[in-house]
């Protein structure tokens, strides 16, 4: 899906730009599972949202808006699936997620933070 490396560079280089490059592999990691699980369970793409909260408690979120209210299931992993584990990727390793309706009723946003230590 040439759709995810074009958000894989376009995150890497926002966050070069806002001094957090370090995030980068986390933060590109997780992000592909999210746009990935969209792209592949809704038909109507995906929107990204990306922030950087700073000051005390500096924090990176990132928000991916898809169009189907179904929330994702997280699943144990299995020897037999090949599928199945970017959830577990994402809960293991964001300090924060979660998925919430989007505001008009139509989708949801599945998002993770990760803390990013700036001032």
């Amino acid at each position: 899906m040439p759709a995810v490396g074009d958000v894989r560079r376009m995150l890497r280089e926002a966050l070069r730009r806002w001094g957090v490059p370090a995030l980068a592999g986390t933060a590109e990691l997780l992000t592909t599972e999210l746009v990935t699980n969209a792209l592949c369970h809704t038909d109507r793409g995906a929107v990204l949202t990306v922030t950087l909260q700073s000051g005390s408690g500096s924090r990176l979120t990132v928000e991916v808006r898809d169009f189907t209210t179904r929330h994702p299931r997280l699943r144990a992993p299995s020897e037999r699936r090949t599928s199945g584990r970017g959830l577990q990727l994402v809960q293991s390793l964001a300090d924060a997620w979660g998925v919430r309706p989007d505001g008009d009723g139509t989708g949801k946003i599945v998002w993770f933070a990760l803390d990013a230590g700036v001032a």
